[in-house]
C-alpha cells in the first residue's frame, strides 16, 4: 500500500477544546498539518504546516512528541497516512488559510456530528480524550 507521511497537531485551545480543519474540495473533518517533505524533521514541517494552514506560528520545542498512527487516508484511494502527532497548545485565535476551508473545534465530551476522518475517528479524538479524562 501506498504511504503518505504527515505530521499533525492534536491542537488544544486555552478551553480544553481541540481543533479539527476540512481541505478545500473535501468532506472529512481531520488535525491539522501535511505531507513531511523528504528529510525534513516531523516537528518542523508540523511547524510549517501549522503556519501555512492556519496563520499559526508554534515553537517546535512547543509539540509534545505523542506517537506515530496510521490509518485509510481520508481523500487518497488506495493510501495510508502514517502520522507523527504532537500535542500543541495555544491560547491564540486560528484563522484558516491556504487550502483549509473550515475549522471547527469539539470538546472531548462531544461526538460531533461531522465526517471524521479514519485517523481522526479511530485513534487521534481517543487519545485526546483519555488525556482530558486523566486530569
Amino acid at each position: 500500500m501506498n504511504v503518505i507521511q504527515i505530521a499533525a497537531a492534536l491542537l488544544i485551545g486555552a478551553d480544553g477544546r481541540t481543533l479539527l480543519v476540512r481541505k478545500r474540495g473535501t468532506t472529512a473533518f481531520m488535525q491539522p498539518g501535511g505531507k513531511i517533505e523528504p528529510g525534513e524533521p516531523a516537528v518542523e514541517a508540523l511547524a510549517r504546516e501549522l503556519e501555512e494552514e492556519l496563520g499559526l506560528v508554534i515553537d517546535p520545542a512547543q509539540a509534545g512528541y505523542l506517537g506515530t498512527f496510521s490509518a485509510t487516508a481520508a481523500n487518497e484511494p488506495g493510501f495510508e497516512v502514517r502520522c507523527e502527532l504532537f500535542e500543541v497548545r495555544i491560547d491564540v485565535d486560528v484563522v484558516p488559510a491556504a487550502e483549509i476551508e473550515e475549522v471547527v473545534w469539539i470538546s472531548a465530551d462531544s461526538r460531533p456530528d461531522l465526517p471524521l476522518a479514519p485517523l481522526t475517528r479511530d485513534s487521534i479524538l481517543p487519545i485526546y480524550r483519555g488525556m482530558l479524562a486523566a486530569v
